[in-house]
């Protein structure tokens, strides 16, 4: 609810974002029915990043994670919801969760740069959760790869730290500040 309401909602929600955090921009899920609100922003300063196809924000609306495109309507709207956002001066665009064809036709049509998590080598550069790549989680999407098993490493380190606290090895010595 911190862009949807009004294009001034919006602007007001960013630039306070922006002054109290530091970041350097904001995201925007969505497609035509959020242009206005992106060219409202950027058009005031605000560095604003699109978001289309699989959009968590909206999974519920979507009816779940599933993969966005299937239809050619539903391809087709998307497409257009990545010009509209493009048009609208997104600084680049989040592409997740379509069909591989509609991540690279929006990577050949749109003027910013294109991040695909879960659309297509071909998108300009991508993006994955660390804790799904590093192997912290079993169930992780389809579209991610496992660079690592950390869940194991997580898992053993935990066990062994309760371990220690139950047996009263930790803290040690080494972890324990005594009077001089």
């Amino acid at each position: 609810g911190s862009y949807e309401a009004s294009p001034e909602q919006a602007f007001i929600n960013a630039s306070r974002l922006l002054k109290e955090t530091g970041a350097a921009g904001v995201k925007v899920e969505g497609g035509k029915v959020l242009a206005p609100t992106l060219e409202f922003l950027t058009s005031r300063g605000i560095p604003v990043m699109a978001h289309v196809g699989l959009t968590p924000q909206a999974v519920n609306i979507l009816g779940g994670y599933g993969v966005r495109g299937k239809s050619p309507e539903e391809a087709k709207s998307i497409v257009e919801d990545a010009m509209a956002m493009s048009d609208a001066g997104a600084f680049a665009m989040v592409i997740e969760g379509v069909l591989e064809p509609i991540a690279i036709e929006i990577t050949q049509k749109v003027a910013c740069p294109t991040i695909g998590i879960g659309a297509s080598a071909q998108c300009d550069g991508q993006v994955l959760v660390a804790e799904d790549m590093l192997g912290l989680f079993d169930r992780v999407p389809k579209f991610v790869k496992k660079f690592g098993n950390m869940g194991v490493s997580v898992e053993d380190a935990v066990r062994e730290y309760a371990a220690r606290v139950r047996d009263r090895s930790f803290p040690g010595p080494d972890q324990l500040y005594q009077p001089v």
